[in-house]
């Protein structure tokens, strides 16, 4: 095959309907991606409502105080026992 053959063959192929098609279908893929990213990076993020005082006092009263005393948990028995049994 000559170089005249290929360049006449490649034009062809390049300008073929199938190629045109797909390549159209492709760019319109892109685009609608990239709108669908850029909306919805648009989007402002949903606004919570900031914590009233009233709320922040039952959420403290709620929450358990932490000790740094580890003798409630008993950790010492059951790390013991384990011991023995094994």
């Amino acid at each position: 095959m000559s170089g005249a053959e290929l360049r006449t063959l490649l034009v062809q192929v390049v300008t073929s309907w199938q190629v045109i098609a797909v390549t159209i279908v492709i760019v319109f893929f892109i685009f609608l991606v990239n709108s669908a990213a850029r909306v919805r990076k648009d989007v402002p993020p949903m606004s919570t409502a900031k914590p009233t005082k009233q709320s922040r006092k039952a959420a403290a009263a709620v929450t358990p105080e932490v000790s740094s005393d580890e003798e409630g948990l008993g950790l010492e028995e059951a790390s013991a026992e384990s011991v023995v049994e094994s």
